[in-house]
């Protein structure tokens, strides 16, 4: 089979019409021959009820009368007829000899006055059709015998079988152009769904259109479904490299330091924090397991615990019941919380309070510090990658944008407001493990 569904459909087409067309034109041409023949039947008991009108019932033939009769029937040369009975056999001129004669019956009943019944079909040699019938006199049996060429029954179909073809052939020509239309029209939404996954892949459409024939609507829905995974998972991609390179920002920054008397090796330090920080924030590597279940306290205790070695005169106050999980890798909550903590930290005068708790279907972390906190139209700007609000800071502008893209990437929202007493106050919302 051809590889093209078209030429598949088109070759099949072709070959289911051009069998039936073969079966129609046999189809036909056996009708027509049975009719001719039929015809040609009907002759022939023609010529026999003649022949049986000039036999009296003694078997005696009226050669005077059947020599009147006969020869207005015969259609050709080529038509014959003989009577054989009690006083020997009367026929025409070279009467062809016949296969299966029929041995002579019982006597019957005489005949009814329409003419000799019960013919039968023989053929004899060089193509001849013959029809006989036997007829009981008081002396025997007389058979009766009219036979004609075949060719009368082989020409007219002959005749027939060329208009035939042709006609076939028309409705072939027409059949296969109907097909092909068919096809091309049918095929089209096909096409348009190929066409427009290519413009997505080339970037100039994000979906494919579901107003598709009922047989294509499920493979628009799946290519649709298949696409908005691909484009989370790209997401996903870019925000855990994002998330890679916040975490090595500090050990770069660190060695950075301790190079800083060799300027060869801090340029090249510096070359390397630069090509980290622009390809890992272009993709996140890393992929969600939103099956994960992971206890929030344990994992707030120890990043707390390591805040004041951190940030000396830091007051953190945890506030975390222990049943209280979240439906979050372990790695990626405690990447949350560090960026959260420490961010915290960083700005807070002299505390950080982080409460939890669970509300329906989701738990809601808390942490808020009493530092200078960030008005109400500039809390937007925080959220994208890169910006900073204060450049004194060691910050990078990463922090709060991993963050919102890691809760984001669960199922789970950030948002800033003003603390009790003046500072920021994070309010994380997470899926419930």
């Amino acid at each position: 089979m051809p590889r093209s569904l078209y030429a598949r459909m088109l070759a099949i087409a072709i070959a289911s019409t051009t069998l039936a067309l073969v079966i129609a034109g046999v189809v036909i041409a056996g009708v027509l021959g049975r009719f001719v023949t039929e015809g040609l039947d009907r002759r022939l008991d023609a010529t026999l009820l003649v022949l049986a009108s000039a036999v009296d019932r003694d078997g005696r033939v009226d050669r005077a009368r059947l020599g009147e009769r006969v020869a207005a029937l015969e259609g050709g040369p080529a038509w014959r007829w003989r009577i054989v009975g009690p006083d020997g056999a009367v026929a025409s001129a070279d009467f062809p000899p016949l296969h299966g004669a029929p041995s002579p019956p019982p006597p019957p009943p005489p005949p009814s006055p329409g003419g000799p019944g019960g013919a039968q079909v023989l053929e004899g040699a060089g193509g001849v059709h013959a029809r006989t019938v036997t007829l009981p006199t008081r002396r025997g049996p007389v058979v009766l015998t009219a036979a004609a060429p075949r060719e009368v029954v082989q020409r007219p179909i002959r005749g027939a079988l060329l208009p035939l073809l042709v006609a076939l052939a028309a409705v072939a020509l027409l059949l296969t152009v109907a097909m092909l239309v068919q096809l091309r029209v049918g095929l089209r939404p096909l096409r348009r769904v190929r066409d427009q996954v290519a413009a997505m892949r080339a970037g100039r459409r994000d979906r494919i259109d579901e107003d598709q024939p009922a047989e294509l609507l499920p493979l628009t829905i799946e290519l649709n479904a298949l696409a908005a995974d691909n484009a989370a998972a790209l997401a996903t991609a870019r925000a855990s490299a994002a998330n890679l390179a916040h975490a090595l920002k500090t050990p770069v920054a660190t060695l950075a330091l301790d190079l800083r008397d060799q300027p060869r090796a801090a340029a090249l330090v510096g070359r390397i924090d630069r090509t980290i920080r622009h390809h890992l924030t272009r993709a996140r590597a890393a992929a969600i397991d939103r099956r994960s279940a992971t206890p929030l306290r344990p994992a707030v205790e120890g990043i707390a615990g390591a805040i004041p070695a951190l940030r000396s005169g830091r007051l953190l106050e945890v506030s975390v019941s222990t049943e209280l999980g979240v439906a979050m890798d372990a790695q990626d909550l405690d990447e949350l919380l560090g960026n959260l903590l420490d961010n915290a930290a960083r700005h807070a005068r002299s505390r950080v309070a982080v409460r939890a708790s669970r509300e329906g279907r989701s738990v809601v972390l808390t942490i808020a510090d009493d530092g200078p906190g960030i008005p109400a139209d500039e809390r937007a700007l925080v959220a994208r990658a890169g910006t900073r609000l204060d450049e004194a800071g060691d910050g990078h502008g990463f922090g709060l944008w991993i963050v919102a893209e890691l809760a984001a990437l669960y199922g789970g929202a950030m948002q800033l407001d003003e603390a009790p007493g003046g500072g920021l106050s994070v309010r994380m919302v997470l899926p419930a493990a």
